[in-house]
């Protein structure tokens, strides 16, 4: 296939923004979605959401996620991703290696967990007298938050639900497959088979991916959420090689799911101006975000304000099917503030007022603004 650099901005405008539709669907369509703790003016998860979920409004995965078929895991970042899936993540190796006293501890909390049925880290605290730990910040953590966190990783819990931001633990039981009357459907695929259908799903998720970015993705797959597997990182990316469609566009490989025609993708709205989340899918793979759009976007966050360039969070501001500058957003006093940067000038097209207007509208809706 013979495809150009623009043909393939627009497949992945036209696969990631979809005509918005509910959120079950969406979070189908998507795959994963990353989650972040930072509100600036609203978590990453539901900034990505907000364009692919009809009326969506900021917090309504944390209101619905106990209806929905999502857990809340560590994949390639921590995000959500279909329920039928996240068995392939484990038994996960840990990060940190737990001396016998402190599974001792851990057992307890299970136990606890498993009587009350949903805990929060708070009532974990009142019961349990753990002190503290280093964390990897260079602060101290609560033993018992560094607990729940371990046993969430490790795939003894899963994450019940979140009230107000903070998650409620509940116990994932896991069979016991020494048990001969455990379900024989509950028995451990084969690493290569579970490590295809993960790969898969980063494809979904964030297709069309340039080589580079997809041996980075494995690669994060592989540090993270399937680290017990690490050694089969080559094979893993070998197989991906074989298995989708591909093209080389100006030296580089392209890869997208099977059934996909790059050379024939048109967005649904494209006069529509989104403002796009740090880690939405069409921002994510920052060596992809600067072949379409010819400028380097960085997160800054976690910059040193003086070095900054474009702000704290700066939100990618696509327009027709380019990404023509930024945008850092905060409520004040009820009202949404926006501070607007573009890469060469404001667009004089006349249609681009209106459709600026129409989404800082959407935005503050979503906000709850009034």
């Amino acid at each position: 296939m013979t495809l150009r650099p623009d043909q393939l901005r627009r497949h992945a405008l036209a696969r990631s923004l979809f005509a918005p539709t509910t959120l079950p669907a969406a979070l189908r369509r998507l795959g994963f979605v990353q989650a972040d703790p930072l509100r600036a003016p609203a978590k990453a998860q539901d900034l990505t959401l907000r364009h692919r979920v009809r009326d969506y409004r900021a917090g309504d995965l944390e209101r619905r996620y106990p209806a929905l078929a999502i857990e809340e895991d560590f994949f390639v970042n921590h995000g959500f991703l279909p329920r039928e899936l996240q068995p392939l993540l484990h038994p996960r190796e840990p990060r940190h290696v737990w001396d016998e006293a402190r599974w001792q501890q851990a057992r307890a909390v299970l136990d606890f967990v498993r009587e009350r049925g949903v805990v929060h880290p708070a009532e974990v605290d009142a019961r349990f007298d753990h002190g503290s730990v280093d964390n990897w910040f260079g602060g101290r953590t609560r033993a018992s938050t560094d607990l729940l966190d371990g046993l969430l990783y490790r795939g003894r819990l899963r994450v019940a639900r979140r009230e107000g931001g903070t998650r409620l633990y509940a116990v994932r039981e896991v069979p016991d497959m020494t048990d001969a009357t455990a379900d024989a459907t509950a028995a451990p695929v084969d690493p290569q088979t579970a490590l295809d259908a993960l790969a898969d799903l980063i494809l979904k998720t964030y297709a069309p991916l340039p080589a580079p970015g997809l041996t980075q993705l494995i690669g994060l797959l592989m540090q993270g959420g399937t680290p017990q597997w690490r050694h089969l990182r080559a094979a893993t990316l070998s197989r991906a090689h074989a298995r989708w469609p591909s093209a080389e566009v100006d030296g580089l490989r392209w890869y997208w799911p099977d059934g996909e025609d790059p050379a024939r993708s048109r967005r649904h709205d494209p006069d529509r101006v989104c403002l796009l989340a740090p880690f939405d899918p069409l921002v994510w793979d920052r060596r992809r975000f600067e072949i379409f759009w010819g400028w380097p976007y960085r997160f800054e966050a976690y910059v040193p304000a003086a070095r900054r360039q474009r702000g704290h969070y700066a939100m990618p501001l696509l327009w027709r099917d380019q990404v023509i500058g930024w945008a850092n957003l905060k409520v004040v006093a009820g009202r949404l503030q926006t501070d607007l940067g573009y890469v060469d000038r404001r667009p004089a097209d006349p249609a681009f007022e209106p459709a600026l207007a129409d989404e800082l509208g959407r935005m503050g809706e979503f906000l709850g603004l009034a």
